[in-house]
């Protein structure tokens, strides 16, 4: 049994996610805590595998609460946020930053169509994340433990044919995304390609929060668009994601590929097969093998390919399987991923 604690001042959201949480047998909610404090002292004599804290908590809010329990007796965190609260929708970066693993976005009252999907993206988090091993993990990602200078400048020669970057995540995502897209300068020369898997409904609720600190622009993705530099284009909800010769958008409906649609592996397949040589492919944090084979497709073709580390990883699924089948050379942070694509649009500019 998964055990759970729930971390909400409000009685009835309370009962509504212990219901949730209880439908499942293979979670069990181990305490219910109205406050930060309740929770920190039900932490240590409940010890449960992970909880979960809404934003908005009277006194010591979720932000506090979530940081004190990564100092103290770090435990995987699902931050609930509610959807209809833009400013709730920025703050989670801050809460993924004190060292929360994911973000669940909590539908209003009035959005029932939207319940379904919301328990099942919580019982699936829940399940995942409770095996996130975090002790003093989240503390290391701001001290950069290699120097990735020379790591960096090897791709000089090579930055000028860059065309086009794609980008794959998974769980922990979110996070990761926000530190290299808040680094592009907003002259960036090339298009941005980025399927993260989410929840169906919550694409644009994503899309606000990587907005709000993003350096280019970005959208969803339409059929049919022409791509364009200083974008980033995000793969909409239920559609793979793809580019034709011609630099246009292509959104298929084929169904899932590794489990997930859209998939990682359609969009680096079709970067791979469309540019070739004059691609960077990026592969994120999460779960599973989606777009480790078709990133190595793309550096067998030729293209720069980047993996992110495991000390930054919330999990290393992808990459790490990226890493063992030869698809890239190079594991880094975030911040030294975002390093790379921006000298290579320097790099670009100048030559």
């Amino acid at each position: 049994m998964i055990k759970v604690l729930i971390v909400e001042d409000s009685k009835a959201i309370q009962e509504f996610l212990d219901n949730i949480l209880s439908s499942d047998p293979d979670v069990l909610v181990a305490g219910v805590a109205s406050s930060g404090y309740e929770a920190i002292e039900l932490l240590k004599i409940k010890k449960p595998d992970i909880i979960t804290i809404d934003i908005n908590l009277s006194g010591m809010d979720g932000y506090e609460t979530t940081r004190r329990i990564m100092e103290s007796f770090p435990t995987p965190i699902v931050i609930i946020s509610g959807i209809e609260n833009p400013k709730e929708v920025t703050d989670t970066n801050r809460y993924m930053e004190a060292g929360a693993v994911a973000v669940v976005f909590r539908p209003s009252p009035f959005e029932l169509h939207q319940l379904p999907s919301f328990r099942k993206e919580l019982i699936q988090t829940v399940k995942l994340m409770a095996e996130i091993k975090v002790i003093k993990h989240f503390h290391r990602r701001k001290k950069e433990q290699i120097k990735p200078v020379s790591r960096v400048q090897q791709f000089e020669n090579d930055a000028k044919r860059i065309q086009v970057i794609a980008i794959g995540a998974s769980t922990g995502g979110p996070l990761a995304l926000q530190v290299i897209l808040s680094r592009l300068p907003e002259e960036l020369s090339v298009p941005v390609l980025i399927v993260q898997h989410i929840a169906p409904g919550f694409v644009k609720v994503f899309q606000k929060m990587l907005s709000s600190t993003s350096g280019i622009k970005l959208k969803i993705a339409e059929e049919g668009e022409i791509i364009s530099g200083g974008i980033g284009y995000i793969a909409p909800d239920n559609f793979h994601m793809g580019v034709t010769r011609g630099r246009k958008i292509i959104l298929s409906d084929q169904p899932p590929e590794n489990g997930s649609k859209p998939s990682v592996s359609y969009l680096f397949r079709s970067v791979a097969q469309t540019f070739g040589p004059d691609a960077l492919g990026v592969l994120l944090t999460g779960m599973g093998k989606d777009g480790a084979d078709e990133l190595k497709d793309m550096k067998d073709k030729g293209a720069i390919t980047v993996v992110q580390n495991e000390e930054s990883s919330v999990v290393f699924g992808m990459p790490g399987e990226a890493l063992r089948i030869g698809a890239s050379n190079i594991a880094l942070s975030p911040e030294s991923i975002a390093e790379i694509l921006i000298k290579s649009n320097l790099e670009k500019k100048i030559l």
